[in-house]
């Protein structure tokens, strides 16, 4: 059996779920949810982020397919990070 890792992004997004953790959807947030739920999906370790950011699904009353058609439909609308990240800095994983 394969030992947990840590993921090199943990600790800066551990600030970013505890904010959402106590917070109300928005477009950013609900992006940023997205965002997290795609990097720690199928991450072998971090279980305890993933496991909050399925707490604010619930919270939210959203589930992982309502949440990514209501993305999908936002980042095709407009650009919700063109000023929180570098230009050309992707940071999906």
């Amino acid at each position: 059996m394969l030992q947990d890792q840590t993921h090199p992004q943990e600790h800066r997004d551990r600030l970013i779920v505890n904010d959402l953790l106590n917070s109300q959807p928005d477009d950013y947030k609900l992006a940023e949810l997205a965002r997290l739920l795609i990097r720690y999906q199928n991450f072998p370790g971090a279980r305890k982020v993933y496991q909050d950011l399925n707490k604010i699904l619930i919270s939210w009353n959203l589930t992982q397919e309502k949440l990514f058609i209501k993305t999908r439909e936002l980042h095709y609308n407009r650009s919700l990070y063109s000023n929180s990240l570098d230009e050309g800095v992707q940071d999906w994983t």
